[in-house]
């Protein structure tokens, strides 16, 4: 859409917000001029925002949606702003107001944990509605993390008696050869980031007490053979890396009361050539059933590294354009 009309507009924004919305050194409002081509001063508490009309009204819904988040006591980050601006750009405007309005819990530090884009909101409502979840995506869309905030959050509410985590152990395209220790040091090194995960949103000490009581575990998926899994919150992480048999031998562990949420990227298999993953067959196979819900993260969610975001991009459109050569897509 051209913009013939050089215009300005004003926004009356607080002091103590505005410092929040232009970022270290104005990095933040650096970006927006950048990216919409408008020009922005700070002068006595009113924003002063120059450039074409269209350009200059779309800038003005950034900053507001800006203010808007500062007001409501959170802190303006680099990913927000360019959340806000790709949907901007691609004219799909979401409200992060309404999204960053959903608090999960608090980490240990006391930080909040909220969904950060549509996508998320999306996830996580999905599991609060359903009995079993499937979260597919690349990394860093906080597939794992999420789940675990909201499994931590049920158990504390003593909505489910108990969290198992577990995850296939097989390794990332290396081989890690024979481990020293008893079982539970061998198969640690598959599980430490769901360990990580744990650690930083309930804290090490409860951690521990609640996993001496039997009241978290943390395994691999071969521990769930045999079992009846009742009251619990349960999570697989690393999903594509099961077998047919594994995967549905974890379904059909899953007892009442209980929740499930099943992550996974089904472009990172680290199983051999030959195997079908069990993640790709159950989507296959459950894909009708209304009880079940699947939420597909793309690129768009990920929240990490702004620069993470443009790495799993430039592989989405490098896998998609039929450019790879190799038949399996390993783990980068």
């Amino acid at each position: 859409m051209m913009d013939n009309d050089f215009i300005t507009r004003e926004l009356d924004i607080d002091t103590e917000h505005a410092r929040n919305i232009f970022g270290s050194f104005d990095k933040y409002v650096k970006d927006i001029e950048k990216r919409l081509h408008v020009t922005i001063v700070n002068r006595d508490g009113k924003l002063k925002i120059m450039g074409g009309e269209d350009a200059a009204k779309d800038a003005e819904d950034v900053l507001k949606q800006l203010a808007a988040l500062s007001g409501n006591g959170s802190q303006v980050t680099q990913q927000q702003v360019n959340y806000i601006l790709d949907e901007m750009e691609e004219r799909e405007p979401v409200s992060l107001v309404e999204i960053d309005k959903d608090l999960i819990c608090h980490t240990v530090n006391g930080k909040p944990v909220k969904p950060k884009t549509a996508g998320q909101k999306k996830y996580v409502d999905a599991i609060r509605d359903h009995m079993i979840v499937f979260g597919l995506g690349p990394a860093g869309t906080g597939k794992t993390y999420l789940a675990m905030a909201m499994a931590i959050t049920a158990f504390k509410n003593n909505e489910v008696n108990r969290i198992i985590l577990t995850r296939p152990a097989i390794e990332a395209g290396e081989k890690l050869g024979f481990l020293p220790g008893d079982l539970q040091s061998k198969v640690d090194p598959y599980l430490r980031p769901l360990y990580d995960a744990l650690y930083q949103i309930m804290g090490a000490e409860s951690f521990q007490r609640n996993m001496e009581k039997g009241l978290i575990e943390v395994a691999p998926l071969a521990y769930m053979r045999g079992r009846t899994l009742d009251n619990a919150y349960i999570i697989l992480d690393e999903a594509q890396n099961t077998t047919p048999a594994q995967m549905k031998m974890f379904l059909t562990r899953i007892g009442y009361g209980s929740k499930v949420v099943i992550t996974g990227d089904r472009t990172q298999k680290d199983l051999t050539e030959q195997a079908v993953s069990g993640l790709d067959v159950a989507i296959r196979v459950l894909g009708k059933l209304e009880e079940i819900a699947f939420c597909n993260l793309t690129s768009k969610d990920v929240v990490r590294h702004p620069l993470v975001q443009k790495i799993v991009k430039a592989y989405e459109d490098f896998e998609s354009s039929g450019r790879n050569g190799t038949k399996k897509k390993g783990r980068s």
